[in-house]
């Protein structure tokens, strides 16, 4: 199964902003039992290149494994050399968009307004991340999909609950990531399975059929 296909099986990408790589295995497969087939492990967290060649060496073609918070060119070759498949990065930069897709892998750029979308879609990216999407709102996205694409999956993140879920897919969200409301280093293995848990009972149920 290619990439792709995990994330429109389950749209959802679990942030693991803060994980220590002695640690990220086992929340990996918290994850994994509960559904989620993708996981970013932000480059502001210690030693992400070492987390993101265990994530890849363990999970193999069973999950998306890659990186967050990729602001250069370079950063895209070094997530790639650690196994990574995908970059997630909180702006819009047609360089990393660029090298991402040379690489053969999920490009996630971030934008905020119509101009950032269009430049990302220009570079070559179907799903964009609308970030931080809790500051805009449902209302901003609706009104963006009016002239993007409909080939632009869009991912809402940031500061979105389980109670939430509903709401941004009316509003023509195709998917989400979830940082805090999942992972946080201080929570608890059992914590973070109870949170993953919710949230992808959440996005499934509200899913549209």
């Amino acid at each position: 199964m290619p990439p792709e296909a995990l994330l429109d099986e389950l749209p959802l990408v679990a942030i693991l902003r803060g994980v220590a790589p002695d640690r990220v295995l086992e929340i990996g497969q918290i994850l994994h039992d509960a559904g989620i087939r993708a996981i970013e492990v932000p480059l502001n967290s210690p030693e992400p290149f070492d987390s993101v060649a265990r994530l890849a060496a363990y999970f193999g073609d069973a999950c998306i494994c890659g990186a967050g918070t990729v602001l250069a060119r370079g950063d895209v070759d070094r997530v790639f050399a650690a196994g990574g498949t995908m970059i997630v990065s909180p702006n819009t930069d047609p360089t990393v968009i660029g090298r991402t897709l040379e690489r053969k892998m999920i490009a996630m750029p971030g934008f905020a307004t119509a101009s950032e979308a269009f430049a990302a879609i220009a570079a070559g990216a179907s799903r964009l991340k609308l970030f931080p999407a809790n500051t805009y709102g449902p209302g901003h996205l609706k009104a963006l999909r009016s002239v993007l694409p409909g080939t632009a999956r869009i991912f809402a993140v940031g500061g979105i609950g389980a109670d939430q879920v509903a709401q941004w897919l009316q509003a023509g969200a195709a998917g989400f990531g979830f940082g805090s409301e999942l992972f946080r280093p201080e929570y608890t293995t059992h914590e973070i399975s109870e949170r993953a848990r919710k949230l992808v009972e959440a996005v499934r149920r509200a899913a549209p059929k």
